[in-house]
């Protein structure tokens, strides 16, 4: 066994020198393209085609490739072989959505070391800001919820998303400043008491502000909201080139999913722009200084509460930009969507990734959300079709159509993540791919043993 291991690490080595990475990444990327392309609705071709973004991270390829083969994978392959089965859109805007939501978290816990429990409710911000001004809402102030008027136009038009996307940052990150002011004098297991309390007075307000003026529609939700615009010509043409690849026409919803698609991964790209910038620069020092020792930052002249304030800022800025992008993607918006759990399960992509690792996160953000859409609703839509079926358990003889409905795999979602919580820190306590820094720490403490 330990030749076998021993052999595959050589392998390994191998394939990651000279020019074999290069081939061996246009290979991988290729073959998974025509497996997906031939069988849309497989799953594991699918996940094979995505581990292609594995090894562009861990080969060492040269920068510039890096980001023409990440360019072509996921905004040349990846649009076309989606609208074959729409569904492989869903699951990487989802991934992008929550990697954007835990990089911003990640701000706040893995740089500057706060926990934030209630991270969703600058989320909640930047979806109800758009959900009220590019809706009717404005209009039915005065109106029982679910009672709209035929005809109520929209207050905005509907490209005015674009403004909003920014709009979306800087409310939020407002919004994280008033949250902060009053707050950041406490730490440790206060302030994530404090921020669990304002994640749930956020819900609260937009599960309730329905009255005296129905400004979000109570647990009702604000609905239709805009999407921006897509114009004929554009549609026409996107046809016109692609038809023959896709086999069919595409659809304007279709290429809505396209649309929101490209926009959350350009979204992620700006935002690991940032987050690498922050990470190294005088702030970012002054941050992991603030987590480390505040005594000590204290005592080296770095302003706590300044900087406490910023990280909560830029975290919230994030999570608020994401919030107007899903309001505009799903034309609803709910209190449901913002609960404590949601907090919970970004914290969890965080720690399972790597705190402090903008790497990390990502992965662990890909990781929960695959489990969430495809591993476990696989697994569930599986056990029902053998429920329907003759088949028997072997061994035991248990017929499949006798196993209780409890034991879907989906509804026990948050089992395993808390599972994987606790193995992750007995057997991997700086996540799948730890920060840097944590890297180096690590291997002081071994040399000093």
């Amino acid at each position: 066994m330990k030749k076998t291991i021993s052999a595959l690490i050589s392998l390994l080595g191998k394939l990651g020198q000279g020019y074999a990475p290069y081939f061996v990444v246009l290979a991988h990327i290729v073959l998974g393209a025509v497996l997906v392309f031939a069988s849309p609705r497989s799953t594991i071709a699918f996940l094979f085609l995505l581990a292609a973004l594995a090894e562009i991270y861990y080969f060492k390829l040269h920068n510039g490739f890096k980001a023409l083969a990440i360019a072509i994978l996921l905004l040349g392959i990846m649009p076309i072989l989606g609208l074959r089965n729409i569904f492989y859109l869903e699951v990487i805007f989802q991934i992008s959505v929550f990697a954007a939501l835990a990089l911003g978290l990640n701000i706040v816990v893995g740089f500057a070391g706060l926990l934030n429990l209630g991270y969703a409710a600058f989320y909640a911000v930047g979806a109800y800001l758009w959900g009220f001004f590019g809706s009717q809402q404005m209009f039915l102030l005065h109106e029982t919820p679910g009672t709209a008027p035929v005809g109520t136009p929209f207050f905005l038009p509907q490209d005015y998303f674009y403004l909003f996307l920014i709009l979306g940052a800087i409310v939020a990150a407002l919004i994280g400043l008033l949250l902060g002011l009053p707050v950041l004098r406490v730490r440790g297991d206060y302030l994530a008491i404090v921020t669990l309390g304002f994640g749930e007075v956020i819900r609260v307000l937009a599960n309730n502000l329905d009255k005296p003026l129905n400004l979000t529609n109570g647990p009702q939700g604000i609905t239709p909201i805009q999407r921006p615009t897509l114009t004929p010509e554009f549609v026409d043409g996107f046809n016109n080139i692609f038809t023959g690849i896709i086999g069919r026409p595409v659809s304007n919803g279709e290429l809505y999913n396209v649309l929101f698609y490209v926009l959350s991964l350009l979204i992620v790209g700006v935002i690991i722009l940032v987050a690498r910038n922050l990470e190294d620069s005088k702030l970012g020092r002054a941050w992991t200084a603030i987590r480390e020792d505040e005594t000590a930052a204290i005592a080296m002249g770095i302003p706590l509460v300044k900087m406490k304030l910023i990280a909560f800022a830029v975290g919230a800025s994030f999570a608020g930009t994401m919030g107007v992008l899903v309001a505009a993607s799903r034309t609803f918006v709910s209190p449901e969507s913002f609960s404590f759990m949601q907090s919970i399960g970004v914290l969890t992509m965080v720690i399972l990734g790597g705190i402090g690792s903008i790497p990390g996160v990502i992965l662990g953000a890909a990781v929960v959300t695959i489990l969430n859409l495809q591993v476990l609703q696989g697994l569930s839509l599986y056990l029902s079709q053998l429920r329907q079926s003759d088949a028997v358990i072997p061994l035991i003889n248990f017929a499949w159509r006798d196993l209780s409905t409890q034991m879907d795999p989906a509804k026990y979602q948050r089992l395993l993540f808390g599972l994987i919580l606790i193995l992750m820190m007995i057997f991997r306590p700086s996540g799948l791919i730890p920060a840097e820094r944590r890297k180096r720490e690590a291997v002081e403490k071994t040399k000093s043993e």
